[in-house]
C-alpha cells in the first residue's frame, strides 16, 4: 500500500502526522550551524531509527544533550558489536571510552556503513559534547563509564542464566533510562525518576529486541554472541538454532 492508500485507510492520522512533520521542520531550523552539530544530527537520523524523531521534539538544550548522549552510546555499542576487533584491543577501549569523549581528536575506526562514519569522525561528537553544560557532561560520562565496564565484563562471559540476562540488559539498556532521567534532571525539567523504574523500562525494551533478533543473530556471519539465555530456551529445545524450524519438524524429533 502506498502513502496515499495508507492515508485514505486511516484519515484520522493525517492531521497529527502533518503536525509532526511541521514540528520536525521547525526543529531542524534550530540545529546549530557549526559543522560538528550538523554532523551529529545527520548521523542521529542515520543510526537511530525512530529515536531521531522523538529527540527532535525536545527543547534545544535538552535536545542537544540527548543527541550527543545517543551518539556516544551508539559509538560504544559499535565497538562492542564489531567482532573483527581482537578482545585485547576491545576491552581497554570499552573501559576507557568515557575518557575518550573529552578528547576532540580521538577516533577509532570500526563498524560498517554509517556506524563506520560515526566512528571515523567521532571528533565531531566529542566537540559537541565539549559544548554541553557540566551537568549534562557529567551524566553522559557516568553512564558511558558504567556501560563500557559492563560491556567489557560480558565480552568473555556468556549470557547463560536469567540473572546474566538481567545484568547484561541493565548495562546496555537500563543505564540508558537512568542517563535520560539524569539529563532531564540536569535541565531542571524533571525530578530524578527512581532508578528501578528507569532500569525496568530499559530491560523490557532490550529483552524485546533480543527475542525479536535471535534468528538474525544466529545467521550472522561471522558468528556473533547470543544474548537470549540458555536457562530460558533450553526448557523447549536442545539447541537455540532449531527454535525457528517448523512445528512439525520439532515434534518429529528429527533434529
Amino acid at each position: 500500500m502506498g502513502t496515499l492508500g495508507a492515508i485514505l485507510k486511516h484519515p484520522d492520522d493525517f492531521y497529527p502526522l502533518l503536525k509532526l512533520k511541521m514540528a520536525m521542520k521547525h526543529a531542524e531550523k534550530q540545529i546549530p550551524q557549526q559543522p560538528h552539530w550538523g554532523f551529529c544530527y545527520t548521523m542521529l537520523h542515520k543510526v537511530s531509527r525512530s529515536f531521531a524523531l522523538v529527540i527532535q521534539q525536545l527543547g534545544p538544550q535538552l535536545r542537544d544533550a540527548v543527541c550527543v548522549f545517543y551518539l556516544v552510546l551508539r559509538a560504544l555499542d559499535t565497538v562492542e558489536d564489531d567482532t573483527s576487533i581482537a578482545t585485547d584491543v576491545k576491552l581497554p577501549i570499552l573501559i576507557s571510552f568515557h575518557r575518550h569523549i573529552y578528547d576532540c581528536e580521538w577516533h577509532f575506526s570500526c563498524g560498517t556503513k554509517d556506524y563506520k562514519v560515526l566512528m571515523d569522525q567521532f571528533h565531531h561528537v566529542s566537540t559537541a559534547f565539549s559544548e554541553l553544560g557540566k551537568g549534562h557532561q557529567g551524566a553522559i560520562e557516568e553512564i558511558t563509564r558504567r556501560m563500557g565496564a559492563g560491556m567489557a565484563k560480558f565480552i568473555s562471559k556468556e549470557v547463560e542464566t536469567i540473572d546474566d540476562y538481567d545484568e547484561y540488559c541493565h548495562y546496555v539498556a537500563g543505564l540508558v533510562g537512568l542517563g535520560l532521567s539524569k539529563l532531564f534532571h540536569a535541565s531542571q525539567l524533571e525530578d530524578l525518576a527512581p532508578d528501578d523504574l528507569s532500569n525496568s523500562m530499559g530491560l523490557f525494551l532490550q529483552k524485546t529486541n533480543i527475542i525479536r533478533d535471535y534468528l538474525e543473530d544466529i545467521n550472522e556471519i561471522p558468528k556473533c554472541r547470543m544474548f537470549w539465555p540458555r536457562e530460558i530456551w533450553s526448557k523447549y529445545v536442545n539447541k537455540l538454532e532449531v527454535c525457528f524450524l517448523p512445528f512439525f519438524v520439532l515434534i518429529s524429533g528429527n533434529i
